[in-house]
């Protein structure tokens, strides 16, 4: 869709990367209480297939989105406030299904504190600074960004709130996506042309 290539190391770089994310999300050997459920073959199919819908949706949406971005005349700004201006509505209308006795009793900013500002700040923020990063980057270094925030905010989670034990699968998942980074951004060495005198 975009009339770009990618060159064998960068294919390598994006099959560490999902590999190592795999491995950094693998649910550690001793999380409390399992519930054994008995699942048919079935269910395992369905999910597979759900978990490649979404991935093929997403990877879809944010190619596309980069091209809208990068071959539109519309500023990033206003592109922006386009896609807020559509989710709206469908924010408005879950609101409306579920909430509606509360926000009218209580008022829409109902339970909204300084931690809840921050969060949609930050949240905005966020936005926004993927929205630079698709327009003048693209959309494969957002999801290698997005795979060292789920390191980082991992690894922030174990040291500041000790909520998260580091496994060995952890550290190594960490590994690869840090080397699937580096590997990346190579620019494999090009031969020097040789000119006639």
């Amino acid at each position: 869709m975009l009339g770009k290539s990618l060159h064998r190391y960068n294919w390598l770089a994006l099959i560490l990367l999902t590999a190592g994310v795999a491995l950094v999300q693998y649910p550690s050997g001793d999380s409390p209480a399992k519930t054994t459920a008995h699942h048919d073959a079935s269910d395992n199919v369905m999910g597979l297939a759900a978990v490649l819908a979404a991935c093929f949706s997403s990877g879809f949406a944010g190619v596309y989105f980069e091209k809208i971005l990068k071959t539109s005349k519309v500023s990033l700004w206003i592109r922006n406030i386009q896609l807020a201006f559509f989710s709206v509505f469908g924010s408005l209308f879950v609101c409306w299904l579920y909430d509606w006795q509360a926000i009218n009793d209580d008022g829409f900013l109902r339970g909204y504190n300084g931690i809840i500002w921050i969060v949609v700040l930050l949240q905005a923020y966020g936005g926004l600074v993927i929205a630079l990063v698709v327009k003048y980057a693209d959309n494969i270094l957002k999801g290698f960004a997005v795979s060292l925030s789920i390191i980082l905010s991992s690894f922030t989670s174990w040291l500041v709130l000790g909520d998260l034990t580091i496994t060995t699968t952890f550290a190594v998942g960490a590994t690869i996506v840090i080397f699937a980074t580096f590997l990346y951004g190579h620019e494999p060495k090009k031969n020097p042309v040789a000119h006639d005198a």
